[in-house]
Parts: C-alpha cells; structure tokens; sequence
C-alpha cells in the first residue's frame, strides 16, 4: 500500500534508500506513468523504496499571476492515481518561501540526499528545480555525483506526433478533444464532485438529472457530452450539459447530467460524485423555444444509447 508523508519531518526515522522521481504529476498521464514505472523496477533491482516527489499547492499557483491554472487532477485524485501505479511513497511538499526559496545545490542536499536517501533521480529532460528554476538535469546529476546518486534522464513520451504533457492534455481537454486527451492520459478524463446544494436532496431521490456542484478545477469546452456518473457506489450512464444554458434567458453556468439508466436513490449533498466525460456530441446552443430544446435532448439521448451499446456490443 502507498504510503503518503507531507513533510520531510515525518520522514526523519525512515533511512531506506530510494528511487526517486519529482514532478507535479497533473493528471498522472501517459508520460508520468512510464517514468514512474522506470522508477519502481529500478527500486526493486536496487532493492530500495519507490517514491514520488510532489507539491501542493501547484507552484503555477503561487509563482504566477493572473487566472489559476485550472487542475486536471485535483490533488485527492492525483494520490489515488498515483497510487494505481504501485508505487511505494509519496510525498507531498508543501510549496511555501521555505521551498520555493531553496537553491538546487540546497533542494539536492536537504530533500533528496539527506531526506529521502536517494541512490537514483529519474527526470524528464526538461526538468528544471531550484530557487527560480535554475538548475536542469545536467546540474542535478553534477549534484548527484557529490552527494551519491546517479540521475537518469528520461525520453519523452511520444503520442500522437508530439510530447504527452499536462498542458497540451489542458487544452486538448478546455477544447473538448476528448478522444485524444484519453489517448494521452491513458483513460477517459473525470472529475469528482458532489450534488449542487439547494436542489431538494437529501431524501430519496425520484428527478433522473443531478447538477454537479460548483467545481473550480478543469472542464471541458461547454456543450454537451456523453458521460457516464458515479454516485456512491453505482454508476449511471448519462447525457451532460456543461454550459450557461442560455436557452432559459441569463447565462447560468452548470454542469447538469441526464441519466439514462435513473432509479430513484438516495441523494445528500455530500455524496460522491464522479462524472466520466466519454465523447463531445455538439457544442452549447440557443433554441428558439423550450420545445426545440427537448427535441434536441431527445436526440442527443437517442446518440448517447446508440453509443452505449456500441461499446456493449464491442465489450
């Protein structure tokens, strides 16, 4: 089972050596995920522990002004996606003045030598760390050979025609290419949520469409999708409108799901929520009339049946 540690100080009694690899790790894609593979085979060639060096807040967070950079993998996802790959720690340090101030020769010593007992560093090419971003690979592996350990520069991952990383998959997915943003994460984009507050829950439940609560991270380009809903431990399939709805006169964003398969169930406003976006039907519009609207409901949920039992059938 992974384990997860948020400072260097719960780690002071855990002298084991380690394989390490350091990153943000948004949305535990493609690319991650073969780094970190590399990283658990060499850990249990060197018979040491795997780990995953990771911050919270996302440094753009802190290091950048203007808009926040919306999150493909909120933090509570990337360590349950993380932990799906098999590695053995993570850990999660907080990106304060006293982090981000730290020098590479520092950051090298303190955490990765005298924190964590690295006998190897695997990094992307592009790789870069210390205060102000200073250093790149070339400089951690001079590092790495004064404090004892070896680093390993990795290939980028190559789908596609072009480099997986989190920010193309950002804009592939705020652009509403889902097909290739699943090719590059290496499964369908999600997000979890809860029940929109407000709307009569918390008894049983007997409306087959549940609006998502506000969600501050990444979303796809508004319009309408099929998808597929967890609430609690069943799953639905669905019909999903993400957009301003603007057919009912002011624009009012939700993200507002029809299910297919509905039974009635119990609903509170802390319930899990986890929406799966499978393909794009149509980009939002205006209808002239209420009764347009259905109308192209009813046909957007005709396609989203015809695209469940083509996977049913192909399954």
């Amino acid at each position: 089972m992974m384990q997860i540690f948020h400072s260097l100080e719960e780690l002071a009694s855990n002298a084991s050596p380690s394989v390490i690899t350091i990153g943000n790790f948004d949305g535990v894609h493609c690319g991650h995920q073969a780094v970190i593979a590399e990283v658990i085979a060499r850990a249990r060639h060197r018979n040491a522990r795997s780990v995953a060096v990771t911050f919270d807040p996302h440094p753009a967070h802190i290091l950048h002004d203007g808009p926040k950079l919306p999150l493909i993998t909120p933090l509570p996802e990337k360590l349950a996606l993380l932990a799906k790959t098999g590695i053995d720690l993570v850990l999660v340090l907080p990106f304060d003045s006293s982090l981000r101030l730290l020098s590479a020769q520092q950051f090298a010593q303190s955490v990765l030598a005298e924190g964590l007992h690295a006998v190897e560093v695997h990094e992307g090419e592009t790789f870069r760390f210390g205060h102000n971003a200073q250093a790149g690979v070339h400089d951690l592996s001079l590092l790495g050979n004064d404090l004892n350990f070896t680093v390993h520069a990795c290939q980028p991952c190559i789908l596609r025609g072009a480099a997986v990383s989190s920010s193309r998959i950002r804009k592939l997915i705020a652009a509403g290419s889902l097909a290739e943003a699943r090719a590059l994460l290496g499964r369908p984009f999600s997000i979890h949520s809860t029940p929109a507050p407000g709307r009569g829950y918390g008894t049983r439940y007997t409306v087959p469409t549940i609006n998502l609560a506000p969600y501050p991270e990444l979303l796809p380009a508004n319009g309408v999708y099929i998808t597929t809903l967890r609430v609690g431990e069943k799953t639905f399939r669905g019909v999903t409108n993400a957009g301003n709805r603007p057919t009912f006169g002011a624009d009012s964003f939700a993200v507002e799901t029809h299910l297919l398969n509905f039974e009635p169930l119990t609903l509170t406003e802390e319930t899990p929520l986890e929406l799966t976006f499978l393909h794009r039907l149509r980009p939002e519009q205006r209808f002239a009339s209420p009764e347009a609207l259905r109308t192209q409901i009813a046909l957007d949920v005709a396609c989203a049946q015809r695209y469940f039992h083509l996977c049913d059938a192909l399954s």
